[in-house]
């Protein structure tokens, strides 16, 4: 496979030392205040529930199987968890899209030098909405099926694998398409661009998913990912996606 993880490891470091930067302030700090605000909300009223789930589904156990509990509660717990970060993610990236679009568009215009057409706010707004739905029409058919695996016994033990790797795929298709939408390029163009260097585009994916899941740390990472998929776009993907 074509690629380096650990250069998808880099373009995430670099998209957080890029929030300190003078030309990109004003973009960074909504969606910090939107992350946060969406992450007490997510604490305050999903915490008991996940337990609540997660006890359900102990004591949903024939006692002849109690011995298994050991193993099924971790499970549950981590697909339980996993499954509400990347739905809170979607929610989260919905609300915030007009904002990462314009951070998206500064880093590539201050820091990477490239010209993007401009054009008015509520065209921009409009565009970057329409473009979240979209996303969500491929996410959820594909969220579905994971959520399925996750209620077939024995199967169900990858589950969290399953969504872990799935999740750091998407949440790089995420970030990467507001360079790509700015750019005018089309969501199948999305695609062609993930496999250029697929293990570049996991690596950065499977960073963002474990920042996500650190507290406080988790406040800066969207727009941090946001930067640091703009630079991936500038440096490695545009060029590629021309001549492919």
């Amino acid at each position: 496979m074509r690629g380096n993880p650990l250069l998808g490891f880099q373009y995430f470091r670099r998209g957080f030392s890029l929030l300190a930067n003078k030309g990109l302030k004003r973009y960074v700090a909504l969606p910090i205040l939107l992350n946060a605000l969406l992450m007490m909300a997510l604490i305050y009223f999903g915490g008991g529930y996940l337990l609540d789930k997660i006890q359900w589904l102990v004591d949903w156990l024939p006692s002849w199987l109690s011995w298994l509990t050991w193993l099924i509660t971790p499970v549950a717990a981590l697909t339980l968890i996993s499954i509400t970060l990347y739905f809170f993610s979607a929610v989260l990236n919905l609300v915030a899209s007009p904002f990462n679009g314009l951070l998206s568009e500064a880093v590539e215009t201050n820091v990477c030098g490239a010209e993007i057409p401009d054009e008015p706010i509520g065209q921009l707004i409009s565009r970057t909405l329409q473009r979240e739905l979209k996303k969500l029409g491929y996410f959820i058919p594909r969220y579905i099926g994971l959520l399925i695996i996750s209620f077939i016994p024995v199967i169900n033990v990858v589950s969290p694998v399953l969504w872990f790797v799935f999740g750091a795929w998407v949440l790089t298709l995420q970030y990467l398409d507001y360079a790509l939408d700015n750019n005018g390029h089309s969501f199948d163009d999305l695609h062609k661009a993930l496999k250029l260097q697929p293990l570049t585009t996991l690596g950065f994916g499977v960073l963002v998913a474990v920042a996500f899941m650190i507290p406080v740390l988790n406040l800066f990472v969207m727009p941090a990912a946001v930067c640091g998929a703009a630079l991936y776009w500038s440096e490695q993907i545009k060029g590629q996606l021309q001549t492919a």
